[in-house]
Protein backbone atom coordinates (compact mmCIF):
# COMPACT_ATOMS: atom_id res chain seq x y z
CA UNK A 1 0.00 0.00 0.00
CA UNK A 2 1.47 3.89 -0.99
CA UNK A 3 1.30 6.35 1.64
CA UNK A 4 -1.34 8.37 -0.99
CA UNK A 5 -4.02 5.74 0.21
CA UNK A 6 -3.07 5.39 3.69
CA UNK A 7 -5.44 8.14 5.87
CA UNK A 8 -3.87 7.95 9.38
CA UNK A 9 -6.90 9.80 11.22
CA UNK A 10 -9.42 6.47 9.15
CA UNK A 11 -9.46 3.13 10.55
CA UNK A 12 -7.27 1.07 9.39
CA UNK A 13 -9.61 -1.56 8.28
CA UNK A 14 -7.90 -2.46 5.46
CA UNK A 15 -5.45 -4.13 7.00
CA UNK A 16 -3.88 -7.32 4.60
CA UNK A 17 -4.39 -10.56 6.36
CA UNK A 18 -1.16 -12.80 6.86
CA UNK A 19 0.73 -14.15 5.67
CA UNK A 20 2.38 -11.13 3.86
CA UNK A 21 4.21 -11.65 0.73
CA UNK A 22 6.38 -14.70 0.27
CA UNK A 23 9.18 -12.66 -1.11
CA UNK A 24 9.52 -11.26 2.47
CA UNK A 25 10.66 -14.61 3.82
CA UNK A 26 13.06 -15.31 0.81
CA UNK A 27 15.03 -12.50 1.02
CA UNK A 28 18.70 -13.62 0.78
CA UNK A 29 19.23 -10.79 4.23
CA UNK A 30 16.51 -11.92 5.60
CA UNK A 31 17.46 -15.22 6.39
CA UNK A 32 21.28 -14.33 6.38
CA UNK A 33 20.64 -12.09 9.75
CA UNK A 34 17.69 -15.12 10.89
CA UNK A 35 20.65 -17.87 10.91
CA UNK A 36 22.65 -15.74 13.18
CA UNK A 37 19.26 -14.92 15.42
CA UNK A 38 18.11 -18.52 15.63
CA UNK A 39 21.74 -19.51 16.93
CA UNK A 40 21.47 -16.81 19.62
CA UNK A 41 18.64 -17.57 20.61
CA UNK A 42 19.71 -21.52 20.56
CA UNK A 43 22.46 -20.48 22.87
CA UNK A 44 20.13 -19.20 25.62
CA UNK A 45 18.54 -22.04 26.12
CA UNK A 46 21.85 -24.24 26.31
CA UNK A 47 23.72 -21.54 28.76
CA UNK A 48 20.49 -21.85 31.35
CA UNK A 49 20.48 -25.19 32.08
CA UNK A 50 23.91 -24.11 34.02
CA UNK A 51 21.74 -22.86 36.73
CA UNK A 52 21.25 -24.47 39.75
CA UNK A 53 17.76 -23.15 39.61
CA UNK A 54 16.42 -21.52 36.15
CA UNK A 55 13.51 -19.88 37.51
CA UNK A 56 16.18 -17.75 39.76
CA UNK A 57 16.75 -16.23 36.57
CA UNK A 58 13.22 -16.08 34.89
CA UNK A 59 12.28 -14.33 38.33
CA UNK A 60 15.05 -11.78 37.83
CA UNK A 61 14.75 -11.24 34.42
CA UNK A 62 10.82 -11.37 34.05
CA UNK A 63 10.99 -8.09 36.69
CA UNK A 64 13.88 -6.52 34.36
CA UNK A 65 11.79 -7.53 31.58
CA UNK A 66 7.97 -5.96 33.41
CA UNK A 67 10.15 -2.87 34.26
CA UNK A 68 11.53 -1.76 30.90
CA UNK A 69 8.14 -2.98 28.93
CA UNK A 70 6.30 -0.30 31.12
CA UNK A 71 8.81 2.30 30.84
CA UNK A 72 8.46 2.38 26.88
CA UNK A 73 4.94 3.23 27.58
CA UNK A 74 5.65 6.04 29.59
CA UNK A 75 4.76 4.14 33.15
CA UNK A 76 8.06 4.49 35.37
CA UNK A 77 9.09 3.13 38.67
CA UNK A 78 12.64 2.70 40.39
CA UNK A 79 14.06 -0.19 40.98
CA UNK A 80 14.37 0.19 45.16
CA UNK A 81 10.21 0.35 44.37
CA UNK A 82 9.95 -2.70 42.00
CA UNK A 83 12.50 -4.69 44.23
CA UNK A 84 10.90 -4.07 47.22
CA UNK A 85 7.33 -4.48 46.28
CA UNK A 86 8.45 -8.17 44.35
CA UNK A 87 9.53 -9.15 47.87
CA UNK A 88 6.21 -8.79 49.15
CA UNK A 89 3.51 -11.18 49.75
CA UNK A 90 0.58 -9.48 50.51
CA UNK A 91 1.00 -5.59 50.99
CA UNK A 92 -0.64 -4.78 47.60
CA UNK A 93 -1.96 -1.55 48.75
CA UNK A 94 1.96 0.03 49.81
CA UNK A 95 2.84 -0.23 46.51
CA UNK A 96 2.34 3.08 44.09
CA UNK A 97 0.65 2.51 40.82
CA UNK A 98 3.43 2.83 38.42
CA UNK A 99 4.88 -0.38 40.55
CA UNK A 100 1.48 -1.95 40.22
CA UNK A 101 1.89 -1.97 36.73
CA UNK A 102 5.15 -3.30 36.94
CA UNK A 103 4.27 -6.33 39.02
CA UNK A 104 1.14 -6.99 36.68
CA UNK A 105 3.14 -7.10 33.80
CA UNK A 106 5.42 -9.85 35.40
CA UNK A 107 2.39 -12.00 36.55
CA UNK A 108 0.82 -11.76 33.27
CA UNK A 109 3.85 -13.46 31.76
CA UNK A 110 3.66 -16.14 34.64
CA UNK A 111 -0.42 -16.57 34.07
CA UNK A 112 0.77 -17.16 30.29
CA UNK A 113 3.64 -19.42 30.86
CA UNK A 114 1.72 -21.79 33.15
CA UNK A 115 -1.23 -21.45 30.17
CA UNK A 116 1.28 -23.10 27.71
CA UNK A 117 2.27 -25.81 29.95
CA UNK A 118 -1.83 -27.08 29.54
CA UNK A 119 -3.03 -25.93 25.94
CA UNK A 120 0.53 -25.33 23.53
CA UNK A 121 -0.66 -22.42 21.58
CA UNK A 122 -1.33 -19.07 21.80
CA UNK A 123 -5.11 -18.42 21.16
CA UNK A 124 -7.24 -15.46 21.48
CA UNK A 125 -7.83 -17.09 25.06
CA UNK A 126 -4.15 -16.97 25.58
CA UNK A 127 -3.68 -13.31 24.54
CA UNK A 128 -7.03 -12.20 26.67
CA UNK A 129 -5.53 -13.75 29.54
CA UNK A 130 -2.13 -12.10 29.46
CA UNK A 131 -4.30 -8.20 28.52
CA UNK A 132 -6.67 -8.99 31.91
CA UNK A 133 -3.81 -9.90 34.18
CA UNK A 134 -1.74 -6.62 33.05
CA UNK A 135 -4.58 -4.48 33.20
CA UNK A 136 -6.30 -5.81 36.39
CA UNK A 137 -9.83 -6.04 34.58
CA UNK A 138 -12.03 -8.72 33.15
CA UNK A 139 -12.90 -6.68 29.77
CA UNK A 140 -11.95 -8.50 26.15
CA UNK A 141 -11.61 -7.35 22.69
CA UNK A 142 -12.04 -3.65 21.63
CA UNK A 143 -15.74 -3.00 20.93
CA UNK A 144 -16.69 -1.78 17.69
CA UNK A 145 -17.90 1.84 19.01
CA UNK A 146 -14.54 2.40 20.56
CA UNK A 147 -12.80 5.08 19.24
CA UNK A 148 -9.34 4.62 19.73
CA UNK A 149 -6.86 6.09 18.03
CA UNK A 150 -2.89 6.27 18.61
CA UNK A 151 -1.25 10.11 19.69
CA UNK A 152 2.22 11.27 19.77
CA UNK A 153 3.89 11.40 23.11
CA UNK A 154 3.48 14.45 25.27
CA UNK A 155 7.11 15.39 24.92
CA UNK A 156 7.04 14.50 21.10
CA UNK A 157 6.97 17.12 18.38
CA UNK A 158 3.41 18.06 17.47
CA UNK A 159 2.33 16.10 20.87
CA UNK A 160 -1.47 14.77 20.96
CA UNK A 161 -1.21 14.73 16.85
CA UNK A 162 -3.17 10.99 15.65
CA UNK A 163 -0.60 8.57 14.07
CA UNK A 164 -2.45 5.45 13.60
CA UNK A 165 -6.30 4.50 13.66
CA UNK A 166 -6.60 0.81 14.31
CA UNK A 167 -9.50 -1.02 12.44
CA UNK A 168 -12.82 -1.00 13.57
CA UNK A 169 -16.23 -2.12 13.12
CA UNK A 170 -18.36 -4.99 14.20
CA UNK A 171 -16.65 -8.18 13.79
CA UNK A 172 -13.15 -6.40 11.98
CA UNK A 173 -11.08 -7.35 14.99
CA UNK A 174 -12.43 -10.96 15.68
CA UNK A 175 -11.63 -11.52 11.85
CA UNK A 176 -8.23 -9.87 12.05
CA UNK A 177 -7.56 -12.27 15.60
CA UNK A 178 -8.50 -15.11 14.08
CA UNK A 179 -6.30 -14.69 10.87
CA UNK A 180 -3.43 -13.84 13.45
CA UNK A 181 -3.81 -17.20 15.60
CA UNK A 182 -4.46 -19.11 12.60
CA UNK A 183 -1.03 -17.93 11.15
CA UNK A 184 0.60 -18.84 13.98
CA UNK A 185 -0.50 -21.71 14.98
CA UNK A 186 -1.16 -23.63 11.68
CA UNK A 187 2.38 -24.52 10.51
CA UNK A 188 1.56 -26.72 7.83
CA UNK A 189 -0.58 -24.04 5.88
CA UNK A 190 1.81 -21.26 7.20
CA UNK A 191 5.38 -23.36 6.88
CA UNK A 192 7.01 -20.18 7.84
CA UNK A 193 10.44 -20.25 10.52
CA UNK A 194 8.76 -19.83 13.72
CA UNK A 195 11.02 -16.65 14.81
CA UNK A 196 10.43 -14.67 11.59
CA UNK A 197 6.15 -15.47 12.08
CA UNK A 198 6.76 -13.82 15.61
CA UNK A 199 8.66 -10.74 13.85
CA UNK A 200 5.33 -10.50 11.60
CA UNK A 201 2.93 -11.43 13.97
CA UNK A 202 3.94 -8.67 16.44
CA UNK A 203 3.39 -6.54 13.81
CA UNK A 204 -0.10 -7.10 12.89
CA UNK A 205 -0.86 -7.88 16.44
CA UNK A 206 0.49 -4.15 17.41
CA UNK A 207 -1.56 -2.65 14.15
CA UNK A 208 -5.03 -4.59 14.84
CA UNK A 209 -4.78 -2.74 18.47
CA UNK A 210 -7.45 -5.68 19.79
CA UNK A 211 -7.23 -3.58 23.10
CA UNK A 212 -8.41 -0.43 24.30
CA UNK A 213 -5.12 -0.48 25.77
CA UNK A 214 -2.03 -2.59 27.17
CA UNK A 215 -1.52 -3.95 23.77
CA UNK A 216 2.14 -3.32 23.42
CA UNK A 217 3.06 -4.54 27.38
CA UNK A 218 0.54 -7.89 25.79
CA UNK A 219 2.38 -8.07 22.45
CA UNK A 220 5.34 -8.17 23.72
CA UNK A 221 4.69 -11.34 26.26
CA UNK A 222 3.22 -13.06 23.42
CA UNK A 223 6.30 -12.75 21.30
CA UNK A 224 8.04 -14.39 24.47
CA UNK A 225 5.15 -16.95 24.85
CA UNK A 226 5.22 -17.92 21.45
CA UNK A 227 8.77 -18.66 20.60
CA UNK A 228 8.76 -20.78 24.16
CA UNK A 229 5.22 -22.55 22.69
CA UNK A 230 7.37 -23.21 19.18
CA UNK A 231 10.71 -24.78 21.36
CA UNK A 232 12.98 -21.60 20.67
CA UNK A 233 13.17 -20.68 24.13
CA UNK A 234 12.86 -23.07 27.21
CA UNK A 235 12.08 -20.16 29.61
CA UNK A 236 10.89 -16.73 29.72
CA UNK A 237 14.37 -15.12 29.71
CA UNK A 238 14.61 -13.32 26.92
CA UNK A 239 14.98 -9.61 27.80
CA UNK A 240 13.62 -8.04 24.38
CA UNK A 241 12.51 -5.15 25.84
CA UNK A 242 15.91 -3.45 26.73
CA UNK A 243 16.58 -3.24 22.76
CA UNK A 244 13.59 -2.05 22.01
CA UNK A 245 13.53 1.35 24.47
CA UNK A 246 17.15 1.51 23.49
CA UNK A 247 15.90 1.80 19.78
CA UNK A 248 12.28 3.24 20.47
CA UNK A 249 12.37 5.50 17.96
CA UNK A 250 13.32 2.96 15.10
CA UNK A 251 10.95 0.50 16.41
CA UNK A 252 8.10 2.55 16.09
CA UNK A 253 9.32 4.20 12.89
CA UNK A 254 9.89 0.51 11.47
CA UNK A 255 6.23 -0.23 12.48
CA UNK A 256 4.89 2.39 10.44
CA UNK A 257 6.86 1.95 7.08
CA UNK A 258 5.02 -1.54 7.42
CA UNK A 259 1.48 0.01 7.79
CA UNK A 260 2.07 3.54 5.62
CA UNK A 261 3.94 1.17 2.57
CA UNK A 262 4.09 -2.41 3.31
CA UNK A 263 7.72 -2.45 3.85
CA UNK A 264 8.18 -5.46 5.93
CA UNK A 265 11.88 -6.13 5.34
CA UNK A 266 13.35 -3.20 7.51
CA UNK A 267 10.80 -3.78 10.11
CA UNK A 268 12.24 -7.61 10.39
CA UNK A 269 15.62 -6.77 10.42
CA UNK A 270 15.09 -4.86 12.97
CA UNK A 271 13.22 -7.72 15.46
CA UNK A 272 15.62 -10.63 14.33
CA UNK A 273 18.36 -8.02 15.25
CA UNK A 274 16.30 -7.41 18.72
CA UNK A 275 16.48 -11.04 19.39
CA UNK A 276 19.94 -11.77 18.83
CA UNK A 277 21.55 -8.69 20.78
CA UNK A 278 19.11 -9.40 23.86
CA UNK A 279 19.93 -12.99 23.57
CA UNK A 280 23.89 -11.94 23.85
CA UNK A 281 22.95 -9.72 26.83
CA UNK A 282 21.47 -12.51 27.87
CA UNK A 283 24.26 -14.80 27.85
CA UNK A 284 25.91 -11.93 29.26
CA UNK A 285 23.98 -11.42 32.52
CA UNK A 286 23.92 -15.59 33.17
CA UNK A 287 27.68 -15.91 33.09
CA UNK A 288 28.05 -12.91 35.11
CA UNK A 289 25.90 -13.89 37.52
CA UNK A 290 26.83 -17.84 37.81
CA UNK A 291 30.60 -16.27 38.42
CA UNK A 292 28.79 -14.05 40.94
CA UNK A 293 27.32 -17.04 42.95
CA UNK A 294 30.13 -18.92 42.75
CA UNK A 295 32.62 -16.26 43.88
CA UNK A 296 29.65 -15.30 46.89
CA UNK A 297 29.78 -19.57 47.92
CA UNK A 298 33.18 -20.02 48.64
CA UNK A 299 33.25 -16.30 50.17
CA UNK A 300 29.83 -17.63 52.49
CA UNK A 301 31.40 -20.37 53.32
CA UNK A 302 34.60 -19.53 54.55
CA UNK A 303 33.24 -16.47 56.96
CA UNK A 304 30.10 -18.18 58.31
CA UNK A 305 29.75 -21.65 59.56
CA UNK A 306 26.22 -21.80 58.44
CA UNK A 307 26.47 -21.04 54.92
CA UNK A 308 26.16 -23.32 52.12
CA UNK A 309 24.98 -23.99 48.30
CA UNK A 310 20.97 -23.76 49.40
CA UNK A 311 20.94 -20.38 51.26
CA UNK A 312 23.60 -19.33 48.46
CA UNK A 313 21.17 -20.04 45.36
CA UNK A 314 18.21 -18.29 48.09
CA UNK A 315 19.90 -14.95 48.26
CA UNK A 316 20.28 -14.80 44.57
CA UNK A 317 16.60 -15.34 43.73
CA UNK A 318 15.69 -11.80 43.53
CA UNK A 319 17.45 -9.13 44.50
CA UNK A 320 15.47 -7.98 47.98
CA UNK A 321 15.63 -10.33 50.24
CA UNK A 322 13.05 -11.40 53.39
CA UNK A 323 14.23 -12.87 56.32
CA UNK A 324 11.38 -15.08 55.68
CA UNK A 325 13.06 -16.66 52.47
CA UNK A 326 16.39 -17.41 54.52
CA UNK A 327 14.13 -19.29 57.06
CA UNK A 328 12.12 -21.17 54.80
CA UNK A 329 15.50 -22.24 53.41
CA UNK A 330 16.83 -23.73 56.32
CA UNK A 331 13.89 -25.37 57.82
CA UNK A 332 13.49 -25.27 61.34
CA UNK A 333 15.21 -22.19 63.12
CA UNK A 334 14.46 -19.54 65.80
CA UNK A 335 13.91 -16.05 65.27
CA UNK A 336 16.84 -15.49 67.38
CA UNK A 337 19.04 -17.34 65.15
CA UNK A 338 17.60 -16.10 62.32
CA UNK A 339 18.00 -12.60 63.93
CA UNK A 340 21.50 -13.34 63.98
CA UNK A 341 21.96 -14.94 61.01
CA UNK A 342 20.92 -11.59 59.09
CA UNK A 343 23.00 -9.76 60.97
CA UNK A 344 25.89 -12.10 60.03
CA UNK A 345 25.07 -11.44 55.83
CA UNK A 346 25.58 -7.82 56.44
CA UNK A 347 28.65 -7.76 58.66
CA UNK A 348 30.53 -10.44 55.89
CA UNK A 349 28.72 -7.43 53.08
CA UNK A 350 26.96 -10.69 51.61
CA UNK A 351 23.56 -8.65 52.15
CA UNK A 352 22.36 -5.26 52.89
CA UNK A 353 19.87 -3.68 55.33
CA UNK A 354 17.82 -1.11 54.39
CA UNK A 355 15.00 -0.08 56.71
CA UNK A 356 11.60 1.52 54.84
CA UNK A 357 9.15 2.12 57.79
CA UNK A 358 9.22 -0.44 60.21
CA UNK A 359 10.70 -3.21 57.50
CA UNK A 360 14.14 -4.23 57.01
CA UNK A 361 14.99 -4.64 53.50
CA UNK A 362 18.14 -6.73 52.77
CA UNK A 363 19.60 -6.46 49.52
CA UNK A 364 22.15 -8.41 47.46
CA UNK A 365 23.82 -5.87 45.88
CA UNK A 366 26.19 -7.65 43.39
CA UNK A 367 22.88 -9.01 41.66
CA UNK A 368 21.51 -4.92 41.51
CA UNK A 369 24.63 -4.20 40.25
CA UNK A 370 24.77 -7.90 36.92
CA UNK A 371 20.75 -6.53 36.75
CA UNK A 372 21.98 -2.87 36.17
CA UNK A 373 24.09 -3.09 34.04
Amino acid sequence: MSSSQYDRNEPFNQLPLLPPPEEIENDPVVLKKLVASSRALASVNTNILRLPNPYMLVNTIALQEAKTSTAIENIFTTEDELYKAASETAQEEKTDTATKEVLRYREALWAGYDNLKKKEVVDLPMMLRVFQNIKNTTTGLRPPHAMVVIKRGESEFRAGEIIYTPPRGKGVIEQLIQNLVEYLNDDEKYPTDPLLKMCIAHYQFEAIHPFQDGNGRTGRILNLLYLISKGLLSQPTLYLSKYIIQYKDDYYYKLGTVTQRGEWKDWILFMLDAVEKTAHLTNSMIDEILRQMEMSLEYGKAHLKWYNKEINETIYTQPYIKPQFIASTLGKTSRTTLTKYMAELVETRMLSAKKVGREVYYINDNLMRILGG
